[in-house]
């Protein structure tokens, strides 16, 4: 985690630039919310849309953390040839628009806050403005879920939800969930897994997931909670137990609701369900068979397409 590192290089007394994609429009390599630190021992985490732009861009807090002349302040990058000014070097059509702000060793303290505040999930804001950043725990100070930023001139103010990561609760831990697990964790998900079985070494040996729970498959509803930011993925040892735990899911309002299972068992599963009454068009739009159609037979395979569509499901709009 992006966080971590920073602690890492200011408890050893390295400064660390900190670039943070704050706007972008059209067609633009970065996203809004995209990071990296440039330390001044020449490491470096993260990316804010790779190519010859974030060449560009390192080099720039690399020469600033050398002459020792670190600032905070707005780096506007046009992604066209055609651009009188501040272009990027690529021919995207876009731009972005990033904040540097430089950290050094008196910001440890708002740093380790920031830092717990995402590993736990736990709300919070963060603020970047020309005096640096700051961090604010607790609900009472998200106005918004998203992200804001304002300008004028060489004032700026931008700001980010804490401790809303979006999560995928994974049901059952069996062989794909352990590179399932890997692969949501690099693609910034935070990952629960939950399984009702002990002992089992495919959980015991996972260290992706941020969080890890052997539970009794009839009460599991209270784990998942109602948002845009929950993802659910089905996959328990056994087609009775998917359909215990998709009973109690299927009329939650999530972003992502997907089960394992061949074409006739989702049949089956759906037909029971809708005899006791469940919603056959509700069940219908679960993603089951569950992936993208990408013919994979390892459980690596599996858990690309997997991820795959989740991603594919998060930039839905």
């Amino acid at each position: 985690m992006i966080w971590d590192f920073i602690k890492e290089k200011l408890d050893l007394n390295i400064d660390i630039y900190l670039i943070t994609v704050t706007e972008t429009f059209g067609s633009s390599p970065g996203k809004v919310g995209f990071k990296m630190a440039v330390a001044a021992d020449g490491d470096l985490y993260g990316s804010i849309g790779g190519g010859v732009m974030e060449y560009q861009l390192v080099e720039i807090a690399r020469e600033n953390l050398k002459s020792r002349e670190g600032h905070n302040f707005l780096k506007r990058q046009v992604h066209s040839h055609e651009a009188e000014e501040d272009k990027s070097g690529m021919i995207c059509s876009g731009e972005q628009t990033q904040v540097f702000s430089i950290l050094t060793k008196a910001n440890v303290e708002v740093v380790s806050k920031v830092a717990t505040l995402v590993r736990e999930n736990k709300p919070g804001k963060l603020v970047i403005s020309p005096n640096g950043i700051e961090v604010y725990e607790g609900n009472s100070h998200l106005s918004s879920s998203s992200t804001e930023f304002h300008k004028n001139g060489t004032n700026y103010r931008y700001s980010e939800p804490l401790g809303m990561m979006e999560t995928v609760y994974i049901f059952g831990a069996g062989h794909i969930s352990v590179p399932l697990s890997q692969i949501l964790k690099l693609l910034d998900f935070r990952v629960e897994l939950y399984d009702n079985r002990k002992g089992l070494n495919t959980f015991e040996s996972n260290t992706s997931a941020h969080k890890k729970g052997i539970v009794d498959y009839k009460y599991i509803s209270d784990l998942v909670p109602e948002n845009t930011r929950s993802y659910v993925v089905i996959m328990t040892f056994e087609h009775k137990f998917d359909e215990i735990v998709l009973k109690q899911l299927i009329n939650k309002d999530v972003k992502y609701l997907g089960m394992i299972g061949s074409k006739s068992k989702v049949k089956t599963i759906i037909d029971d369900l809708v005899v006791q009454g469940y919603n056959r068009e509700k069940l219908e739009r679960v993603c089951s068979p569950i992936g993208l159609p990408i013919g994979g037979q390892t459980p690596a395979e599996i858990a690309v397409s997997i991820a795959a569509q989740i991603v594919e499901w998060r930039n839905k709009k």
